[in-house]
Protein backbone atom coordinates (compact mmCIF):
# COMPACT_ATOMS: atom_id res chain seq x y z
CA UNK A 1 0.00 0.00 0.00
CA UNK A 2 2.76 2.29 0.98
CA UNK A 3 4.44 1.66 -2.60
CA UNK A 4 1.56 2.36 -4.04
CA UNK A 5 0.90 5.80 -2.14
CA UNK A 6 4.37 6.90 -2.91
CA UNK A 7 3.75 6.39 -6.87
CA UNK A 8 0.64 8.21 -6.54
CA UNK A 9 1.97 11.26 -4.79
CA UNK A 10 5.17 10.82 -7.13
CA UNK A 11 2.37 10.72 -10.28
CA UNK A 12 0.77 14.33 -8.74
CA UNK A 13 4.12 15.46 -8.00
CA UNK A 14 5.23 15.26 -11.68
CA UNK A 15 1.83 16.41 -12.89
CA UNK A 16 2.11 19.41 -10.75
CA UNK A 17 5.88 20.69 -12.28
CA UNK A 18 5.21 19.55 -15.89
CA UNK A 19 1.19 21.65 -16.00
CA UNK A 20 1.95 24.89 -14.26
CA UNK A 21 2.56 27.94 -16.24
CA UNK A 22 5.94 30.42 -16.62
CA UNK A 23 5.34 33.69 -18.17
CA UNK A 24 7.53 33.96 -20.95
CA UNK A 25 8.73 30.54 -20.46
CA UNK A 26 11.38 29.40 -23.58
CA UNK A 27 13.55 25.97 -23.89
CA UNK A 28 16.24 27.17 -21.44
CA UNK A 29 18.40 24.03 -21.99
CA UNK A 30 19.80 22.43 -25.51
CA UNK A 31 18.56 18.95 -26.15
CA UNK A 32 22.34 17.53 -26.51
CA UNK A 33 22.42 19.09 -22.69
CA UNK A 34 19.74 17.15 -21.69
CA UNK A 35 20.51 13.49 -23.98
CA UNK A 36 23.90 13.90 -22.59
CA UNK A 37 22.55 13.93 -18.81
CA UNK A 38 20.28 11.37 -19.42
CA UNK A 39 22.85 9.03 -21.20
CA UNK A 40 24.86 9.75 -17.47
CA UNK A 41 27.68 10.98 -19.80
CA UNK A 42 27.84 14.85 -18.10
CA UNK A 43 25.68 15.54 -15.01
CA UNK A 44 23.51 18.73 -15.31
CA UNK A 45 25.61 21.58 -13.53
CA UNK A 46 23.46 23.69 -10.81
CA UNK A 47 22.65 25.90 -12.88
CA UNK A 48 21.27 23.73 -15.76
CA UNK A 49 19.25 22.36 -12.63
CA UNK A 50 17.91 25.19 -11.62
CA UNK A 51 16.95 26.23 -15.43
CA UNK A 52 15.17 22.99 -15.65
CA UNK A 53 13.57 23.28 -12.63
CA UNK A 54 11.67 26.84 -13.25
CA UNK A 55 10.98 26.10 -17.24
CA UNK A 56 7.66 23.97 -17.43
CA UNK A 57 8.89 23.78 -21.12
CA UNK A 58 12.08 22.58 -20.83
CA UNK A 59 11.40 20.20 -18.23
CA UNK A 60 8.37 18.72 -20.23
CA UNK A 61 10.86 18.32 -23.50
CA UNK A 62 13.51 16.35 -20.58
CA UNK A 63 10.40 13.95 -20.55
CA UNK A 64 9.90 13.58 -23.68
CA UNK A 65 13.43 13.11 -24.57
CA UNK A 66 13.40 10.83 -21.64
CA UNK A 67 10.42 8.62 -22.90
CA UNK A 68 11.83 8.31 -26.13
CA UNK A 69 14.87 6.91 -24.14
CA UNK A 70 12.75 4.55 -22.68
CA UNK A 71 10.89 3.85 -25.90
CA UNK A 72 14.04 2.75 -27.59
CA UNK A 73 15.64 0.86 -24.95
CA UNK A 74 12.32 -1.37 -24.66
CA UNK A 75 10.03 -1.27 -27.78
CA UNK A 76 6.57 -0.30 -26.68
CA UNK A 77 3.80 -3.17 -26.19
CA UNK A 78 0.35 -2.67 -26.95
CA UNK A 79 -2.29 -3.74 -24.89
CA UNK A 80 -3.31 -6.73 -27.48
CA UNK A 81 0.67 -7.33 -28.07
CA UNK A 82 0.75 -10.39 -26.39
CA UNK A 83 3.89 -12.25 -25.34
CA UNK A 84 4.01 -14.86 -28.22
CA UNK A 85 4.40 -18.37 -27.08
CA UNK A 86 3.51 -20.30 -29.76
CA UNK A 87 0.63 -20.93 -31.92
CA UNK A 88 -1.63 -24.79 -32.90
CA UNK A 89 -3.53 -25.97 -35.91
CA UNK A 90 -4.79 -28.88 -36.85
CA UNK A 91 -5.12 -30.63 -40.53
CA UNK A 92 -8.89 -29.92 -41.61
CA UNK A 93 -10.72 -33.12 -43.23
CA UNK A 94 -11.16 -30.94 -46.40
CA UNK A 95 -7.40 -30.37 -46.48
CA UNK A 96 -7.09 -34.25 -47.13
CA UNK A 97 -9.26 -34.66 -50.29
CA UNK A 98 -6.80 -33.10 -52.89
CA UNK A 99 -2.83 -32.36 -52.24
CA UNK A 100 -2.02 -29.94 -49.33
CA UNK A 101 -1.05 -26.74 -50.37
CA UNK A 102 -1.71 -24.99 -46.90
CA UNK A 103 -2.27 -25.42 -43.20
CA UNK A 104 -3.38 -22.48 -40.86
CA UNK A 105 -3.09 -22.16 -37.21
CA UNK A 106 -6.09 -22.04 -35.33
CA UNK A 107 -5.23 -17.99 -34.44
CA UNK A 108 -4.85 -17.68 -37.97
CA UNK A 109 -1.35 -15.86 -37.72
CA UNK A 110 0.67 -19.02 -39.26
CA UNK A 111 0.55 -20.31 -42.49
CA UNK A 112 2.34 -23.73 -43.31
CA UNK A 113 2.80 -23.64 -47.06
CA UNK A 114 3.48 -26.86 -49.29
CA UNK A 115 4.99 -27.00 -52.95
CA UNK A 116 6.02 -29.91 -54.97
CA UNK A 117 10.12 -29.61 -55.53
CA UNK A 118 12.20 -32.26 -57.56
CA UNK A 119 9.98 -35.07 -56.05
CA UNK A 120 9.76 -34.10 -52.97
CA UNK A 121 8.33 -30.87 -50.85
CA UNK A 122 9.31 -27.23 -50.09
CA UNK A 123 8.03 -26.08 -46.64
CA UNK A 124 7.58 -22.97 -45.85
CA UNK A 125 5.99 -20.90 -42.95
CA UNK A 126 4.68 -17.70 -43.14
CA UNK A 127 4.12 -14.76 -40.65
CA UNK A 128 0.67 -13.23 -40.60
CA UNK A 129 1.10 -9.36 -41.34
CA UNK A 130 -2.45 -8.75 -39.14
CA UNK A 131 -0.26 -10.77 -36.11
CA UNK A 132 -0.20 -8.59 -32.68
CA UNK A 133 2.99 -9.55 -32.29
CA UNK A 134 4.59 -9.29 -35.76
CA UNK A 135 6.43 -6.60 -35.91
CA UNK A 136 8.17 -7.97 -32.69
CA UNK A 137 9.19 -11.48 -33.92
CA UNK A 138 10.26 -9.37 -37.29
CA UNK A 139 12.29 -6.75 -35.10
CA UNK A 140 13.78 -9.82 -33.11
CA UNK A 141 14.36 -12.45 -35.03
CA UNK A 142 13.96 -15.76 -32.88
CA UNK A 143 14.39 -19.05 -33.67
CA UNK A 144 10.92 -20.96 -34.55
CA UNK A 145 10.13 -24.32 -34.93
CA UNK A 146 7.16 -26.44 -36.10
CA UNK A 147 6.37 -29.43 -34.68
CA UNK A 148 3.91 -32.09 -36.10
CA UNK A 149 1.43 -33.96 -33.72
CA UNK A 150 4.37 -36.40 -33.01
CA UNK A 151 6.61 -33.69 -31.60
CA UNK A 152 8.58 -34.30 -34.84
CA UNK A 153 10.54 -31.07 -35.92
CA UNK A 154 8.82 -30.33 -39.70
CA UNK A 155 11.11 -27.09 -39.83
CA UNK A 156 13.27 -24.80 -37.65
CA UNK A 157 15.06 -21.68 -38.57
CA UNK A 158 14.16 -17.57 -38.33
CA UNK A 159 11.83 -15.36 -40.60
CA UNK A 160 13.54 -13.55 -43.10
CA UNK A 161 12.62 -10.03 -43.47
CA UNK A 162 8.96 -10.95 -45.80
CA UNK A 163 8.02 -12.74 -42.54
CA UNK A 164 8.59 -16.65 -44.11
CA UNK A 165 10.82 -19.47 -43.42
CA UNK A 166 11.53 -22.41 -46.18
CA UNK A 167 12.87 -25.28 -45.44
CA UNK A 168 12.98 -28.64 -47.71
CA UNK A 169 10.19 -31.61 -46.32
CA UNK A 170 12.16 -33.81 -44.30
CA UNK A 171 9.66 -36.62 -44.09
CA UNK A 172 9.45 -39.39 -46.72
CA UNK A 173 6.00 -39.18 -46.73
CA UNK A 174 3.79 -36.79 -48.65
CA UNK A 175 2.51 -33.70 -45.81
CA UNK A 176 -1.32 -34.46 -45.45
CA UNK A 177 -0.44 -38.55 -45.02
CA UNK A 178 2.46 -37.30 -42.63
CA UNK A 179 0.33 -35.13 -40.76
CA UNK A 180 -2.37 -37.72 -40.38
CA UNK A 181 0.19 -40.44 -38.91
CA UNK A 182 0.42 -38.44 -36.13
CA UNK A 183 -2.94 -37.10 -35.05
CA UNK A 184 -3.22 -34.23 -37.84
CA UNK A 185 -1.86 -31.54 -35.29
CA UNK A 186 1.14 -29.13 -35.71
CA UNK A 187 2.29 -26.44 -33.43
CA UNK A 188 4.34 -22.99 -34.43
CA UNK A 189 6.46 -22.56 -31.25
CA UNK A 190 9.79 -19.98 -30.26
CA UNK A 191 12.77 -22.16 -29.37
CA UNK A 192 13.78 -22.02 -26.04
CA UNK A 193 17.07 -19.83 -26.23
Amino acid sequence: MNSAQDDLDARLRERLLLARAAPGDRLMLADATLLAALDGVRPLTPNERRALSSSPLTLRRFRQLSLERHAVAAPPQAANDPVWTGSSGMLRAASTAEALEALVTDDGYWTLHFLPQDGGWQVILSLSAEAPFAARLLQEQPQLRVIDGGGSIVLQGRLDADGECERAWPFDTAPASHFQLYGAGFAVQPVAP
